[in-house]
């Protein structure tokens, strides 16, 4: 079964971005269903807020039992997608830290590889687009394969999210519409590397 994580980047109770990724999931097993598919995506959210800060001497110790989880998560998943809000034009340091953690050790990381897809979300007019470029940085320099797609930044999210925390806009579900179209191709076509 392929197996999509989806990474909010804020740890707010009421976050846009994970309102913006439980949208995203709704859309990706609609998708699915629609395409008869013979095997069900399975859509599974990895929380970073229990990670620890990142320390080289604790992680001499051996990954804490948090950090281990989320490694052996993001390493058996076919993609992953990450939703940020912009702190000062960036991502926040919880993301960060958890990509930190994710991309350790260098030779064995379990972004290496890795099908990757991001999108922001902010009360803002630019829906925290900014810090998307910061954190495709750091995709690409640990080896992840980012999804090519035009970035989605969802803009006035507060205003837009449902009473259920859910987006119903036609222009937020459309550029979340097209980004779950694109991560499915991508994992698609993943399956077709490894069974060439």
């Amino acid at each position: 079964m392929p197996t999509i994580v989806l990474v909010s980047g804020s740890l707010r109770r009421d976050s846009v971005n994970t309102a913006a990724l439980a949208t995203l999931r709704r859309l990706v097993t609609e998708r699915s269903a629609e395409a008869e598919a013979e095997v069900e995506v399975e859509v599974v959210p990895l929380s970073i807020g229990d990670l620890p800060h990142f320390d080289g001497d604790e992680e001499q110790r051996g990954d804490p039992p948090a950090v281990a989880a989320a490694k052996s998560l993001v390493a058996r998943a076919d993609a992953v997608v990450i939703s940020t809000p912009s702190y000062n034009g960036e991502i926040p340091g919880v993301l960060k830290n958890a990509l930190d953690w994710l991309s350790r050790p260098y030779s064995e990381s379990a972004l290496t590889g890795r099908t990757v897809a991001v999108l922001s979300a902010s009360p803002g007019p630019r829906g925290g687009v900014d810090a998307q470029l910061g954190l495709v940085g750091v995709l690409r320099r640990v080896g992840a394969r980012v999804v090519e797609h035009e970035p989605v930044a969802v803009g006035g999210a507060e205003e837009l999210r449902t009473a259920d925390g859910d987006f119903t806009d036609p222009t937020v579900l459309a550029g979340l519409g097209s980004l779950a179209d694109a991560v499915l191709a991508a994992v698609g076509a993943a399956d077709a590397r490894v069974g060439a």
